[in-house]
């Protein structure tokens, strides 16, 4: 069974879901978010305004301050680093200092304070945890709300997500314990509880809990027989959890619950069981006919106790038969010998069948001849 790996689209690359996703990785020195954006531009704004203030309305100032605050905006939200913060503010101080001069003064002050203000507020969402590192060294975790940081030497290593995560994975073409390849999906569930252990003590632990997953399953497959795997699947999920649960306590992350998606089996394996269930269902169906015939036997054999010293009764039931046999027109009979010699039918069924043989034409004389009348002579003797 193949299986594809979907890529994300270029959309998601391009957009703002890929910059979210890296400032929350070890990548970034910090999240640049709205808020910085607005604190940067109002800096720029402000340090205008005190440029008017102080110096001749010119349009190359107007477009340095407005150009400079939305290219930094723009630049930093991409980089979301230190060194670019340094890097752009240098080159944008130095193009202002070239431009304005002598009146750079106000610019200059201007890039500085809002490079250094602007990315020092953070918000860390509801549900996140902002690990902070000061000089390289742990400083502490930061809460959800706005924290702030110093500027070039403080670092948030990563926002940790601490809702419940599903982590998806599979075992292709592992053997049972009764040799059988089959291939397994799961789906884990699991919640980083300690976001100081998950971000220093290992490196990329979302990877690391889906390759552990992925072998504790593994293991458990192989520890059992096929027929367990199909019918005990809350069993297996257990046993995976259990073993997920005990390498990952280290890491501060725990895991909620394991479940077992989907066992598929080879093509001619599930034609062979299919067929043995069916050949199964043969032998039970045959079991019940055979039960059922010996009940009907047990039955005839204490009704005819009734029938064995009482021949008239025997007789009744046996023209009972026959009238219910010949009620209907084209009726045929089938009775065995030993059962008219028995019941004594034979002069019955033989009128019966010499009556339909002429067509009812027997009965039909009798009919339609008149019956003389009281007390008349019959037909002469011929």
């Amino acid at each position: 069974m193949s299986r594809q790996t979907q890529s994300p689209g270029l959309g998601k690359t391009l957009g703002g879901l890929s910059l979210e996703k890296f400032a929350t990785s070890m990548r970034a020195d910090f999240r640049f978010a709205p808020l910085n954006t607005l604190l940067l531009v109002v800096i720029f704004v402000a340090g205008f305004l005190v440029h008017l203030n102080r110096n001749a309305f010119s349009i190359e100032a107007v477009l340095l301050f407005l150009g400079s605050a939305l290219c930094l905006a723009f630049l930093i939200r991409l980089t979301q680093v230190w060194e670019a913060v340094v890097i752009l503010g240098t080159a944008d101080g130095l193009a202002g200092y070239l431009h304005l001069r002598p009146h750079s003064e106000i610019f200059l002050v201007t890039i500085v304070a809002a490079l250094l203000v602007a990315p020092s507020f953070q918000i860390a969402y509801q549900w996140e945890r902002a690990v902070l590192l000061r000089f390289g060294k742990f400083r502490g975790l930061r809460k959800s709300g706005v924290f702030m940081l110093m500027p070039v030497i403080d670092k948030v290593a990563q926002y940790v997500d601490q809702r419940i995560r599903v982590t998806d994975f599979h075992a292709e073409t592992t053997l049972t314990a009764d040799t059988v390849p089959v291939n397994v999906d799961a789906i884990a569930f699991w919640m980083v509880w300690d976001a100081q252990k998950a971000v220093l003590e290992v490196k990329e632990f979302e990877e690391a809990v889906a390759l552990s997953a992925q072998t504790a399953l593994r293991n458990a497959i192989g520890k059992n027989e096929l027929a367990i795997l199909l019918s005990e699947r809350e069993r297996l999920g257990l046993e995976i959890q259990a073993v997920l649960e005990e390498k990952l306590a280290a890491w501060g992350i725990t895991t909620q619950a394991v479940e077992i998606r989907d066992i598929i089996i080879p093509a001619a394996l599930e034609d062979a069981m299919s067929r043995q269930a069916q050949a199964e269902r043969e032998r039970q169906s045959r079991i019940i006919l055979g039960t059922a015939e010996t009940e009907i036997a047990e039955k005839f054999a204490k009704a005819s106790e009734h029938y064995q010293d009482n021949p008239v009764a025997l007789h009744l039931r046996a023209m009972n038969m026959v009238y219910e046999g010949l009620r209907q027109k084209g009726s045929m009979i089938i009775v065995p010998s030993s059962a008219v010699e028995t019941m004594g039918l034979g002069a019955l069924g033989g009128l019966t069948a010499f009556d339909r043989g002429m067509g009812g034409q027997l009965t039909s004389q009798e009919d339609e001849t008149p019956s003389p009348p009281l007390g008349a002579p019959g037909p002469e003797p011929v």
